[in-house]
């Protein structure tokens, strides 16, 4: 059974459209140790909410995971990682950080308790959940 995941995006830089024009990406640029901790857990066809970060804050699609964690070559460091993903679907219906918000299932959510972290797990209740809330 794949995990699930939410990845953040800010849309003027890499967003939803970006994603589906550009087919399989690397995801690149997480520098939080946290973060990179949760990429390296991922596996093939994990899947992942695309969340549209800073502006819009809302999620806008679901990406799968189609290579596993190896080095980010946006980092000159060697230290972090990221991992290729490519667009599964966008959701019917965009669901806002406001709706996550005021949903009392959704309380122990990371985007709610954790709002900087870029990458983070989504239990399957909630997956569920956010799925149905975004008519998917």
């Amino acid at each position: 059974m794949p995990q699930h995941f939410l990845v953040k995006s800010e849309p003027d830089v890499f967003s939803w459209d970006d994603q589906v024009r550009n087919g399989v990406e690397p995801w690149t640029g997480v520098r939080n140790a946290q973060a990179a901790k949760f990429l390296k857990s991922m596996e093939l066809g994990d899947l992942a909410f695309f969340y549209h970060s800073n502006i819009g804050k809302e999620i806008v699609g679901v990406v799968e995971v189609v290579r596993t964690a190896y080095p980010d070559p946006s980092d000159e460091t060697g230290r972090w990682v990221c991992v290729d993903v490519k667009a599964v679907k966008p959701v019917k219906r965009p669901v806002t950080l406001a709706e996550i918000k005021a949903e009392p299932k959704l309380e122990g959510i990371a985007l709610v308790r954790q709002s900087r972290l870029s990458v983070m797990p989504i239990s399957p209740e909630h997956w569920k959940l956010l799925c149905g809330m975004a008519g998917i």
